[in-house]
């Protein structure tokens, strides 16, 4: 009898812990019994009939991520690869159908992925793909909620994740938004050129303006100056002929002491001689005269007609 007893509480012992087992947080065990459905445990310390019941299997209940990737063709004909991530999860009320009715969820998934997707890019052309991709994925989330929620699972998200083309369409691609920077940066050389040369022109007509002003004002000033100093020779008994006569020869001395005064002035040489000054000055005064001469001649004719 005594060996008996150790061999019956082993036995006992392995009863024991085969009819408990542990269900984690957020998961599903499935119980059959005779190989037919029984029950569903949740999460926490469970019974089973030892060598009756066994689990058959587990869920996470946890939302899940599927990546789809499709390649497919748009409206003008380019071939371009896209990443679709699917988030989904089992429904706890409906975890029987998505154990039983589906043996391979994620080919199923992958397949009306697939069916989507081919039939919406392909009336897009490739830049309506980037700008519609919410819309693509709108799509997909629609068709795959309605066929999905039947096996038990809820289609809570998709994402348009990637979109690929093919490596020389993106470089052309690339080439044309590059052309188009450097279009857009001429435009704005030219633009800023065209200003310096509106606003350079504007500058110089300013200051030929302003030029022409101070040479009519230096030439009044001069003019006012020569009318003086006539004046003030002829209150000394000097008449107009002489003393214009007299200012020009003064000029002349004093252009002259200007010249040699200048370091950085050209070299110039003028006829001169100790009686030049007298020499233009009697010409001056004799030229003064024949001038006026003539003018009474001219005036004295248009009076005799």
């Amino acid at each position: 009898m005594l060996p008996i007893l150790p061999i019956v509480l082993i036995i006992t012992l392995i009863v024991v812990f085969a009819s408990f087992f542990m269900v984690k947080q957020q998961t599903a065990a499935i119980i059959e019994r005779f190989g037919k459905f029984h029950s569903i445990r949740h999460s926490g310390l469970k019974v089973k009939i030892p060598f009756v019941d066994k689990i058959a299997g587990k869920l996470s209940l946890k939302i899940q991520q599927l990546d789809v990737i499709i390649e497919t063709k748009t409206l003008d004909d380019v071939f371009v690869k896209l990443k679709v991530s699917v988030q989904y999860k089992v429904i706890k009320e409906k975890v029987y159908d998505a154990f039983y009715k589906l043996d391979y969820p994620h080919e199923q998934i992958t397949s009306y992925v697939f069916d989507v997707v081919r039939a919406e890019v392909p009336k897009m052309k490739l830049d309506d793909v980037f700008v519609k991709k919410n819309d693509i994925a709108i799509a997909v989330k629609t068709e795959l909620n309605d066929a999905m929620l039947d096996y038990g699972f809820d289609i809570i998200r998709t994402l348009v994740t990637d979109i690929d083309p093919d490596a020389q369409v993106k470089i052309a691609m690339n080439r044309i938004n590059a052309a188009d920077r450097e279009k857009t940066a001429a435009q704005y050389e030219g633009d800023a050129q065209r200003i310096l040369i509106v606003e350079k022109a504007k500058a110089e007509a300013e200051s030929k303006r302003l030029q022409g002003q101070g040479i009519a004002d230096q030439r009044r000033e001069i003019a006012r100056g020569l009318e003086e100093s006539v004046d003030v020779l002829n209150r000394v008994g000097i008449n107009s002929q002489e003393a214009s006569a007299l200012i020009v020869v003064t000029q002349h001395y004093d252009t002259l002491q200007s010249i040699g005064s200048e370091t950085n002035s050209n070299l110039i040489l003028l006829p001169n001689s100790p009686q030049a000054g007298s020499t233009m000055l009697n010409d001056m005064v004799a030229s003064f005269t024949a001038s006026n001469q003539i003018g009474e001649a001219m005036k004295n004719t248009k009076k005799k007609s």
